[in-house]
């Protein structure tokens, strides 16, 4: 089993999509590459500098990190700093979150196809170590699923891509 981290906006709509692929053992939302100091929601949404984040833990014999990075490129906007659909706010920014040098190795591929397909314009997708991850309340686990008729910048279709 491997972990990695993707900050794609709101993380309920993220926690949804990622949790529909074969391989993916287990997600947790939270909160990462703040200060080392575990948040709040109120203090994420006042801008503690940690960024909404999934914690993706994976079989890596059904499914890799680059593919779940390559997914992961289909439903945000990597152009876009700091605002995801209509949620604005360092909070939102987007970020692939490695836990070893392998893995950086295995995903930064995605990074270099998503640049040439968009004509080599920079990113604004942080591809960084994870410094620190602070579980979000329980509220959040899974909000979708107990709140289906919740808000998610990702449209709905992309929820159901493995039928």
């Amino acid at each position: 089993m491997k972990t990695l981290y993707l900050a794609g906006g709101c993380f309920w709509g993220m926690q949804k999509f990622i949790d529909q692929f074969d391989g993916v053992i287990k997600t947790e939302v939270g909160y990462a590459n703040g200060p080392d100091k575990a948040p709040t929601y109120e203090e994420v949404c006042n801008d503690s500098g940690h960024a909404e984040t999934l914690k993706i833990d994976y079989d890596e014999t059904k499914i890799s990190g680059l593919d779940l990075v390559r997914y992961f490129f289909m439903v945000i906007d990597p152009l876009s700093v700091n605002k995801q659909g209509g949620d604005v706010g360092i909070q939102y920014r987007t970020g692939v979150y490695y836990t070893s040098g392998d893995q950086l190795s295995e995903v930064r591929p995605a990074f270099i196809e998503k640049e040439k397909e968009l004509g080599y314009l920079p990113l604004a997708v942080e591809l960084r170590p994870l410094e620190n991850f602070f579980s979000a309340e329980e509220y959040h686990q899974k909000y979708l699923e107990k709140n289906p008729g919740g808000y998610c910048h990702i449209p709905a279709k992309y929820f159901d891509l493995t039928k």
